[in-house]
């Protein structure tokens, strides 16, 4: 290290500098203008005339106000004149000066005194110092090369000492004022060159990195200048063909336009930003990526969708009800339910509850019957009666979850789930959707449809109903869906329990040929080419047609069988067969559709009755086409050609094999107190048979009928024809409820039969039941078997003579 010692004592007058700082070996031109400095130079010259030598001052930094306690001697090399031509002093600094206490001297200037501090240095120097100086040497040349200061490396490098090599720091420009004290007051020169080192190699760090920063700005910047000034090239190219072509107009540049699109589309603030940012990403992809395709698909789906368009609703409730009224007959349940609706939303609107917690009243409805009731054609006439639009998606056979809510965009060929399409379809966000065959939705390997729609058709979620493909939320609460199913059983219980189910149980002779007359009829003659006026069906023909040459729960085979008679009137009148117009009347409907297909029992001849042997009972039940008439044939077979036991066919389910097996037991325990032979039972055995063998049947209603069926081969007493009967039996004789009545006793009634056994428990569903059904209808509630057996068999003397035997 250095060996300090003071030299001698100075008294010089001190020139302060603001904010800058004057290191040992350096020159640097003075402004005389100041008064501080012109004082402390007068002062030195006014000393150095009674003094041999140059004039001395004492430069001290002056940071804030506050002296450094370090200056440096400085000799006043020359006076004159500035470059921008004020007075100016040229200074050299030489030696670091130790500042003292004030004292007095002439002129207007501070005077003090000061210690000079000498440096020394070992001789030779040590390697490590020797390797600073190198290294110092090599950090200034690369700064000073990077500036172009090429003479300025040669000074540098021709530099020996290493006081005044740390002193050369001083003319950096990139030291601050405090770095520059900091040299100054380092007397140790080892260190001091450390120090000087150490700056400059941190202002190198720092310049590598900004022009690292720099360098990428502007390669970033040169790369977009060139991809605009490519698509200003590109655009100009397509112009130009364009205009060769003859396509003049810029529409094609205008639809390419999906910035402009977009902000001017009226789209929800959430729905903006997420275009807006697939717009970013397009610009940013090439023209050959097939990720711009996807975007744009995208864009065009979310820009064809009515975000903000709404149709007001008909509240004329009176007027809906009319138009309901005029389009359906009958299916008075569902059109008072639509009315409700109607009702109470017109209500919500006039007291503002239109839209509570970000929903809005949607409905739910689920339409469950059987086929050709009306339910599809039903929803047509809802969104008629409300003002809506109405679109309708079928979904039978559906089962991939994707259709219900879309593909993700990663897929080639994505597109939109089925609602969100629906709603585009329609053009507005408040359509009436009708899905169609909601129970013949599948499931696979690709998921649950049905599980998806969960969320669409639940109130309370499908206000923000987030489609896979459009990834933002659609608000689905307004809109009406309206399901149709044949089943209900076969509609999964979750997505059951999120719909009203309204059922359309069928209609009853009068109403199908009010439907015949006032819709079928007029739609057919328009088919066939003949007009009201040259074709009339008599109201006797109808009502025929219905209840024999049909036997449905709807009107699609009575429409078929009206078609299939003009059909043969047109083709008549053109062979020159026929005259119009011309009137049809019961005795001409042989002629044009053969015979009736379903003449009633009662209207049959008493011996070709099915209940015309004992064992004959006729039950009702429900299938898939609505309501239906069941017979049930009982036999005992002859104890020497067969064991005892219960014997059952025409394809039964385990619950109807168990009702025959609490019927036959019933009989056993209880045969005597109904006077009943039950020794035949115990030797011989016993086959019950239900008809149309191809048919599935299960369910517990069949009970009394099977308990009837073999009382009545027991006793030998017939079975009356004009009875059905419908449900379940326990081993105790008690008749316990069932489900479909409004269904059975409808087909009862298109079957020709005048009395109905029901259980008692089932007198509430009574009220389901059309009035003009029930008033042609004598309907026996019970409890016990045995009312049922009083009512249902004939006096025992009109029994056959012998019960049968099967071979």
């Amino acid at each position: 290290m250095a060996d300090e010692s003071t030299a001698f004592t100075l008294v010089l007058p001190v020139l302060p500098l603001d904010g800058e700082v004057v290191l040992p070996g350096m020159v640097v031109p003075l402004d005389l203008s100041d008064a501080e400095v012109r004082a402390a130079v007068e002062a030195a010259q006014a000393a150095a005339r009674s003094e041999s030598g140059k004039p001395k001052v004492l430069l001290v930094p002056r940071i804030d106000g506050t002296y450094a306690t370090t200056g440096v001697l400085g000799t006043v090399e020359q006076v004159g004149r500035l470059a921008d031509g004020d007075p100016g002093a040229l200074i050299r600094g030489r030696d670091r000066v130790r500042i003292g206490a004030g004292t007095t001297g002439p002129g207007a200037a501070l005077w003090v005194e000061g210690a000079q501090v000498e440096e020394t240095l070992p001789d030779p120097l040590p390697g490590q110092v020797t390797e600073l100086v190198k290294e110092y040497k090599a950090l200034a040349s690369t700064w000073l090369k990077k500036r172009g200061a090429w003479q300025v490396v040669d000074r540098v490098q021709a530099i020996d000492g290493v006081s005044a090599l740390a002193d050369n720091s001083g003319y950096s420009p990139f030291l601050t004022a405090e770095q520059k004290i900091q040299l100054l007051e380092t007397t140790d020169p080892v260190a001091r060159l450390k120090l000087a080192t150490q700056q400059l190699r941190d202002h190198l760090a720092e310049q590598d990195v900004a022009e690292t920063i720099a360098k990428d700005v502007q390669e970033g910047v040169d790369k977009q200048q060139r991809e605009f000034l490519l698509r200003r090239q590109l655009e100009a190219v397509r112009k130009e063909l364009r205009q060769l072509n003859g396509d003049g107009d810029d529409s094609a540049e205008e639809s390419d336009d999906y910035r402009a699109r977009v902000e001017s589309a009226d789209l929800p603030e959430k729905v903006r930003e997420a275009a807006l940012k697939e717009v970013d990403k397009l610009e940013r992809s090439s023209d050959q990526s097939p990720e711009g395709s996807w975007i744009r698909t995208w864009l065009d789906t979310v820009l064809e969708l009515p975000w903000n368009e709404r149709t007001e609703d008909a509240y004329d409730i009176q007027g809906a009800k009319e138009i309901l009224d005029a389009e359906h007959a009958g299916l008075d349940d569902v059109k008072e339910r639509i009315t409700e609706y109607l009702a109470v939303r017109k209500r919500r609107g006039e007291r503002g509850l239109g839209v509570i917690g970000g929903r809005r009243g949607g409905a739910v409805l689920a339409l469950v019957g059987p086929p050709g009731v009306g339910k599809t054609s039903l929803g047509e006439s809802v969104a008629h009666a409300m003002g809506r639009k109405f679109v309708r998606v079928a979904l039978g056979g559906v089962r991939d979850e994707a259709e219900i809510r879309g593909h993700r965009r990663t897929y080639v060929g994505a597109l939109p789930g089925r609602v969100v399409r629906a709603i585009k379809e329609a053009g507005s966000m408040n359509p009436v959707v009708l899905l169609d065959e909601i129970d013949k939705v599948g499931s696979d390997f690709r998921g649950d449809p049905a599980a998806a729609l969960l969320e669409v058709l639940d109130p309370a979620q499908n206000h923000t109903f987030r489609d896979h493909y459009l990834e933002v939320e659609l608000d689905l609460s307004d809109v009406v869906f309206l399901a149709t199913a044949n089943v209900l059983e076969a509609i999964p219980e979750a997505l059951a329990d999120r719909m009203e189910i309204v059922r359309l149980d069928g209609y009853t002779e009068d109403e199908k040929v009010v439907i015949a007359r006032d819709h079928l009829l007029p739609r057919q003659l328009e088919r066939a080419g003949l007009t009201g006026e040259e074709v009339v069906l008599d109201e006797g023909a109808l009502r025929k047609l219905a209840g024999e040459y049909t036997r449905e729960a709807g009107v699609r085979t009575l429409e078929r069988t009206v078609a299939r008679l003009l059909r043969k009137v047109a083709a008549q009148h053109e062979l020159g067969e026929r005259e119009l117009p011309f009137t049809v009347r019961e005795e001409d409907l042989r002629g044009l559709v053969g015979r009736p297909h379903h003449v009633p029992e009662s209207a049959q001849d008493p011996a070709e009755r099915r209940t015309a042997v004992p064992g004959v009972a006729t039950g009702l039940a429900v299938t898939g086409a609505g309501g239906d008439v069941l017979f049930v044939e009982a036999s005992l077979a002859d104890p020497e050609t067969g064991g005892a036991g219960l014997t059952l066919t025409g394809q039964l389910g385990d619950v109807m094999k168990e009702s025959a097996q609490i019927a036959l037991s019933f009989l056993r325990g209880h045969g005597a107190e109904l006077e009943l032979p039950v020794a035949d039972l115990k030797d011989r055995g016993v086959h019950i048979h239900f008809p149309a063998g191809a048919v599935p049947k299960d369910g517990p209603s069949a009970g009394i009928t099977m308990t009837t069926a073999l009382a009545s081969l027991l006793s030998g007493r017939l079975v009356r024809t004009d009875v059905a009967m419908t449900g379940e039996v326990s081993l105790t004789g008690r008749v316990l409820p069932i489900g479909g009545v409004k269904q059975k006793l409808l087909a009862a009634h298109r079957a020709g039969v005048t009395t109905v056994i029901i259980p008692k428990r089932n007198e509430a569903d009574l009220d389901d039941v059309p009035a003009e059904v029930l008033e042609k209808l004598d309907v026996h509630a019970v409890t016990d078997v045995r009312q049922v057996l009083e009512l249902a068999l004939a006096p025992a003397g009109a029994a056959a003579p012998e019960v049968p035997v099967a071979a």
